[in-house]
């Protein structure tokens, strides 16, 4: 009598699927609910939905941006004082992210003023106080920013408008070109691992070239001078939140959540200094 033939190999076990794409309506809640404290449940916190809603960051700026230059353009209108509106203009941003960029910002600050290795810069970043570095950037950022905005709605509400709503989205296409793809995350866990790497190069960039094109469009009936200004503040920003970035990345061997709110910051705050050099 023969034995039982022997049973089949197992098969081999497919591989789990790929995450579904996400929607546009996964990624502008992602992009809210992330860089905004405005009402926006997250359905999805996967790469597809972190990709798709660092791409619609900018529309994130845009309605912050609106939301600052119309309590400055209230202010102007009510015959309040440059001043005050530009305050007023500050404000609304660090409001609506419950100060988290900031945070970020001085955060980094303090990481790279250390001059510690990358392992002891991330612990001080990570840590709940702030070192004398990111109180003095943290100064120097918000005065610069309510000093261009000053000489800004002196010339008018709706420069200073414009300027406020230019410079809100110009911040956040920083952090979305700041999570393109090849740049690093520094360690596993937080936003900064979520969204690093998760936007492809050529999106990244045709974003940045769109945007300055609405930004000139946008400018356009304050002149030609004007539009250019505005196409050059986007430019800008973006210039100077990218030596920002690679900055970290050398230092830190990636970026965390902090680096993206000090990119941010750093990009707003110049193209509202260019802005303000007219």
């Amino acid at each position: 009598m023969t034995g039982s033939p022997p049973p089949p190999p197992p098969a081999p076990a497919s591989p789990s699927p790929a995450p579904e794409r996400a929607s546009l309506l996964d990624g502008v809640r992602f992009a809210f609910g992330t860089l905004t404290v405005l009402p926006a449940r997250i359905t999805r916190w996967d790469r597809p939905a972190a990709r798709t809603g660092m791409v619609c960051a900018p529309l994130a700026g845009l309605v912050v941006g609106l939301c600052a230059a119309a309590l400055g353009t209230a202010l102007v209108l009510l015959s309040a004082g440059p001043l005050l509106a530009a305050v007023a203009t500050v404000a609304v941003p660090a409001a609506l992210t419950r100060g988290l960029h900031l945070d970020g910002l001085a955060d980094t600050a303090d990481g790279l003023g250390s001059a510690k290795p990358a392992e002891t810069a991330l612990r001080i970043m990570k840590q709940s106080d702030i070192g004398p570095f990111g109180v003095i950037t943290l100064l120097l950022v918000l005065l610069a920013q309510v000093a261009a905005l000053y000489d800004l709605y002196a010339g008018g509400w709706a420069p200073g408008a414009l300027a406020a709503v230019t410079a809100a989205v110009t911040a956040r296409l920083a952090m979305t070109l700041a999570a393109r793809s090849g740049v690093p995350a520094a360690r596993p866990g937080g936003l900064g691992a979520a969204v690093a790497g998760v936007v492809p190069v050529p999106a990244a960039a045709a974003l940045a070239v769109l945007t300055a094109l609405a930004a000139a469009a946008a400018a356009l009936p304050l002149g030609l001078p004007a539009a250019a200004q505005h196409a050059g503040a986007v430019l800008a920003g973006l210039a100077a939140a990218e030596l920002l970035l690679r900055r970290c990345v050398r230092r830190l061997d990636g970026v965390t959540g902090d680096v993206f709110g000090a990119v941010e910051e750093t990009a707003a705050t110049c193209a509202l200094v260019v802005l303000a050099l007219g």
